[in-house]
């Protein structure tokens, strides 16, 4: 597996747990006017479920859990892109300070 051999894997499977997560949050707004998006919403969410729990089995807490706060930017993002939201400078400073305390809460030597 490519994550094996990897000192960074359970960050790597943090950060796909919270893309996931706000994947599947993004085909639950849809899904409350399409059923049919709550289908791959569960999937998206179930999977991103079980890459945190991974992720837990091999990285520290106090590591591993601050990067889910990347799903806010993934949140942010998929609004401007997928759901007409409009991006300000307000978010955009908000993405950097998430993006610097994330990075200094998972820095670990």
């Amino acid at each position: 597996m490519l994550l094996a051999n990897n000192p960074h894997a359970g960050k790597l499977l943090m950060l796909g747990s919270a893309l996931l997560t706000a994947t599947g949050q993004l085909f639950w707004k849809w899904g409350h006017d399409h059923l049919l998006y709550m289908i791959p919403g569960f999937l998206c969410y179930g999977t991103g479920a079980i890459l945190m729990i991974r992720a837990f089995a091999i990285e520290k807490l106090s590591v591993c859990y601050p990067l889910m706060c990347t799903s806010y930017i993934f949140a942010l993002a998929y609004g401007s892109l997928f759901l007409g939201e409009t991006f300000t400078i307000q978010k955009a400073a908000a993405v950097v300070l998430l993006g610097i305390g994330v990075t200094l809460t998972s820095y670990d030597k």
